[in-house]
């Protein structure tokens, strides 16, 4: 093996390429802590509001609409924007505003899209049963719905994830920086070394979101109790 990919190994297999504060460990922690909080800062404005206009049946086709329309807005330009107010001093908060911006859209849509493909007829006949709205929401949709709002988590954390790396471009950390280090100095192995370690943590996100899923699924824990019962 030889050329860029044996580079790119050493540069992997490096151990000074990993410590200190430049280090590759150093970037990932960052990469880590932009990507988190955006999508957790993300999760708890879109979807409370996916789910309730999804409870209630109303408003929500616009709120995805209007949603879906700020995807056509490119992430770097949002960041861009922020720059050139005061917010560019404020640390990672720009970033997190702009992230946060890009991750609502999957959000927004799959969780309300999943409430509303509830059969109707499953919610009457909870409701027939003395169901109050609370109850069928918590017992009923929500279950239902559970897939597609894990779908759009999972979509906007390797969204997020992927695109955090637009911090470097501001000054902030991240693996970005590892990417863009590699750039000012012409070094080809460092670049795709960080583009490698951002795909792979990419990866790492979903594959741990998927298994998630599958623990927590209501489904799959309504189908192991009726094992147990039986």
């Amino acid at each position: 093996m030889g050329g860029v990919p044996a580079d790119v190994w050493t540069w992997l297999t490096t151990a000074s390429n990993w410590s200190g504060p430049s280090g590759a460990w150093h970037r990932l922690a960052e990469h880590v802590y932009v990507s988190g909080v955006s999508l957790a800062v993300a999760c708890a404005i879109a979807l409370p509001v996916a789910l309730w206009l999804g409870h209630i049946g109303r408003g929500g086709a616009l709120a995805v609409n209007i949603s879906n329309a700020g995807r056509a807005i490119p992430v770097f330009a949002v960041l861009a924007l922020f720059m050139l107010t005061p917010l560019r001093s404020a640390g990672y908060l720009p970033t997190v505003i702009a992230l946060v911006l890009f991750a609502i859209p999957p959000l927004l849509t799959n969780a309300y899209t999943g409430m509303r493909e509830v059969d109707r007829s499953v919610v009457e006949a909870a409701r027939g049963m003395g169901m109050s709205g609370g109850q069928v929401f918590a017992r009923v949709e929500l279950p239902l719905a559970y897939p597609l709002l894990m779908t759009g988590i999972r979509s906007a954390a390797v969204q997020v994830v992927a695109t955090a790396t637009i911090a470097s471009m501001v000054g902030q950390g991240g693996l970005g920086r590892i990417i863009t280090a590699g750039f000012n100095t012409y070094d080809t192995p460092q670049v795709v070394a960080g583009a490698l370690l951002a795909a792979l943590l990419a990866l790492l996100v979903e594959a741990v979101l998927i298994a998630a899923d599958r623990l927590f699924s209501p489904l799959r824990r309504t189908a192991v109790r009726r094992s147990a019962a039986s």
